[in-house]
């Protein structure tokens, strides 16, 4: 099967807490800081494992944090959801992340690469 991803994929070991998800109409669904389980990411995104099936088409803020001293906040959109046992494997994008950003995803390739 062809590869069709723009950026390659890179493993990644990092939990997120999401308080609310958000759509640009102001719909707002409250969350009781839910863990979601962060299990890659690349420049254009992240794929997360969560207990609880998320809605489609929301937003959600992040702090995506490769270490103390390489990190960056960010906006993500839910936008692929499969059911795989008992949790759901969910595709996010960022959104808007300025390119300084998203070389951040680079700078840790080459660590991995490293070890």
């Amino acid at each position: 099967m062809e590869e069709r991803r723009k950026y390659k994929r890179l493993p990644i070991k990092l939990e997120l807490e999401i308080n609310s998800l958000f759509k640009q109409n102001n719909d707002i669904i409250k969350l009781d800081n839910k863990t979601i389980e962060v299990i890659d990411i690349s420049k254009n995104g992240i794929g997360i494992l969560c207990r609880d099936e998320l809605p489609l088409n929301y937003y959600f803020n992040a702090k995506i944090e490769f270490d103390e001293k390489r990190y960056f906040y960010c906006v993500l959109k839910i936008i692929r959801s499969n059911k795989s046992g008992d949790k759901y494997c969910l595709g996010c994008e960022f959104v808007g992340l300025a390119e300084f950003l998203a070389d951040k995803v680079d700078e840790y390739e080459k660590i991995l690469n490293k070890k």
